[in-house]
């Protein structure tokens, strides 16, 4: 509030005129390829590599043999060497069951009277045969597994036998010549007893939950199936309550209380990683005092999430539908059978009598809290590592990438400044379709991968003089890494370590240094490259704008080259001028956009001035620029630019070179010569 003068004084005023700009903060890669889990085709943002695994996994089971797809490698490179931000889109082949994830009904508490009871029909006289060939009379085992009973009948008459087996855990009638066995507990529990009698064995089945609510997987996949059913029971899978598919890339859940009092109506369900057992829980996530109440804020739906984004193959949007972001990293709340809606009466008190038998049964619930219906991915056979072809990578073709990159060429939803898709090399039909996303959004560079393994020096030339975009860049050769998550070496394209190496060069330099070099190309992490490089080899793939990955003695493997893939000689046919033009766009656009709507007057042109100059000239001291200009003042913004409501600015910049041919020329003079001044 300004001070009102009335007498005479001195009156000091502090104003601070201080405010400096900052740069923005750094953006990340994007990168594009076939995972474990998540979800397919719904671009993902992970800030360190054990997020990654946690949502997209590592190794998978193909035939005999667990591979690592070059994805995950890609994204653990890039961590390891200084990356901040990885948005990871996954692809699936074709379109099969996109929205159909792995699901899991949570039974009430209702199933105890309500649910329908699991049944079992022995027939005594095969029982019978098929051990002795003889009649029903005969001796015969009769073992019910699922519990602990177990009865053996002597010459008895058939009329006897089923009186006998008769438990805690089922009943049993007889009508001629069968015994009909029926569970005790309802639900799909009952569906885990059998019984043996000889060579033959009998399932029950028939029992059915009455469901409290649905929980969905959020990672796609049949690699998320893991239920137990009568066929795993008979195998002798389930000891110890172990999942017959349970692994460490899927989950389970439990309820492990429900507070049916007045003072209650709230359950704790827990996450379980997959291949965990009953005495030896791996507790993911524990959610905690939460309601089928909408109107509570400890409604299941509001603190777990149930939001669920899908691919629209016909649109090539990412849709949603759900109310709740999804607080769960594990799963989501699918649907609600009965929601308890306003259980707590005038006195704060729980409706127990309308709702109790609502809340979920206690325990490790239907199919011991495993899920069920992920849909296999019809992917080709997977050729992994040195075996991709053109158009066989990884098991997916080049139109499963091209889906992805026209996703990600909305620039306004996803935010990236380097685009990875290792295998998708510029020998598929999948890398004009990967330049061209970047080309479209101007604020990206594409490291395109050359050719499969086993390329040539002449086909990666020819390789890259069939592209010319100064958003690309492409390296050579191949290269072998170590796979910590395999424990062995692997053949990688080089694309899977590049990524790690701008992330390092970011980190040390800034983005208009250039990635190569001692300093700041160096791969530790690579033990071979596919071949040594000549110094006539590398000037062959130099000169056709292939960025070498030389092999030096007592240095190992680092980047020698920084070309991009423009053929005409120009600032912008060099990887570190590009980046410093996404890096330029990047800011002085984002403090355009807060422009826009504003008066087109002399106070908003000295507001933008404000901001791009002190950060270009920041830039300047950061050596990314020998000089530079903006003008944006009445001499570029006349009236009539003004009446077509426009505000123009024009940005001149001298982008610094970098000394790629140092040449050192040693001279020779006789004793007592002078040297020049």
């Amino acid at each position: 509030m300004a001070e009102i003068i009335l007498s005479p004084g001195v009156f000091q005023i502090e104003s601070d005129q201080s405010l400096y700009t900052q740069a923005p903060p750094a953006l990340g890669a994007a990168i594009v390829g076939p995972t474990v889990g998540g979800r397919p085709f719904v671009p993902t943002y992970v800030t360190t590599y054990t997020q990654y695994l946690n949502i997209f996994g590592d190794i998978f089971k193909s035939g005999s043999y667990y591979y690592e797809y070059f994805t995950s490698q890609a994204a653990r490179e890039y961590f390891q060497n200084g990356g901040q931000s990885l948005l990871v889109t996954r692809i699936i082949s074709g379109s099969n069951g996109i929205s159909t994830y792995a699901t899991s009904n949570v039974a009430s508490i209702a199933t105890l009277t309500n649910g329908t009871a699991a049944t079992a029909s022995l027939n005594l006289t095969n029982a019978a045969t098929a051990q002795h060939s003889a009649s029903i009379n005969g001796t015969y085992t009769l073992s019910l597994s699922g519990s602990s009973v177990q009865d053996v009948f002597n010459n008895l008459t058939a009329s006897a036998a089923y009186s006998a087996i008769s438990s805690s855990v089922v009943t049993a009638s007889f009508a001629t010549p069968n015994v009909i066995f029926t569970a005790i507990p309802k639900g799909t529990v009952g569906n885990n007893y059998y019984v043996v009698s000889g060579s033959t064995t009998t399932i029950f089945t028939g029992g059915a939950d009455v469901n409290s609510f649905q929980l969905e997987a959020l990672s796609w996949g049949n690699q998320m199936n893991n239920a137990i059913t009568p066929s795993a029971v008979v195998s002798g899978s389930t000891n110890g309550g172990v999942l017959p598919s349970g692994s460490s890339q899927n989950i389970r859940w439990e309820v492990t209380s429900a507070n049916t009092g007045s003072a209650g109506g709230t359950f704790t369900i827990v996450v379980r990683r997959g291949d965990d057992n009953i005495s030896q829980q791996n507790i993911l996530e524990t959610w905690a005092n939460v309601s089928l109440d909408p109107q509570q804020p400890n409604f299941i739906s509001r603190v777990i999430g149930d939001l669920k984004p899908v691919f629209n193959t016909t649109t090539g949007q990412v849709e949603f539908t759900g109310s709740y972001a999804n607080q769960s990293l594990y799963i989501r709340v699918a649907s609600v059978t009965t929601p308890n809606v306003d259980s707590i009466d005038n006195n704060g008190n729980f409706k127990t009598g309308s709702y109790a038998a609502t809340l979920p049964l206690v325990g490790s619930g239907s199919a011991g809290g495993g899920f069920t219906g992920g849909v296999a991915d019809t992917t080709l056979p997977k050729l992994m590592n040195e075996s991709i072809t053109t158009t066989n990578i990884q098991g997916f073709t080049p139109d499963d990438y091209n889906r992805a990159f026209t996703l990600l060429s909305n620039k306004d939803e996803y935010a990236f400044n380097v685009l990875l898709a290792p295998g998708a090399g510029l020998d598929t039909a999948a890398s004009d379709n990967m330049i061209a996303c970047v080309e479209g959004r101007g604020d990206a560079i594409a490291i395109v991968d050359n050719g499969v393994y086993g390329t040539t020096i002449t086909g990666a030339t020819t390789n890259a003089a069939g592209a010319s975009s100064n958003y690309g860049a492409t390296y050579y050769p191949w290269v072998q890494l170590f796979s910590s998550n395999l424990g062995k070496t692997v053949w990688c394209p080089p694309s899977t370590v590049i990524g790690g190496v701008l992330a390092f060069n970011d980190q040390v330099g800034a983005e208009w240094f250039a990635p190569a070099g001692l300093n700041r190309g160096g791969i530790p992490s690579v033990v071979r490259a596919e071949r040594r490089l000549s110094q006539s080899d590398r000037d062959t793939l130099y000169t056709g704008n292939v960025n070498p990955l030389a092999t030096f003695p007592g240095t190992g493997v680092c980047v020698w080259g920084q070309k991009t893939l423009q053929r005409k000689p120009t600032a912008l046919d060099r990887v570190n001028v590009r980046r410093l033009l996404i890096a330029l766009k990047d800011f002085i656009g984002g403090v355009a956009r807060n422009l826009v709507f504003e008066q087109n007057t002399a106070v908003t042109r000295n507001r933008f001035l404000s901001q791009v100059n002190p950060y270009l000239e920041s830039v300047v001291q950061r050596q990314g620029l020998y000089a530079y200009k903006v003008v944006m003042d009445d001499s570029n913004n006349t009236p009539d630019v003004i009446d077509r409501n426009q505000l123009v600015g024009q940005i001149y910049i001298q982008p610094t070179k970098t000394a790629e041919y140092i040449i050192l020329n040693f001279n020779l003079t006789p004793t007592g010569a002078e040297f020049p001044a």
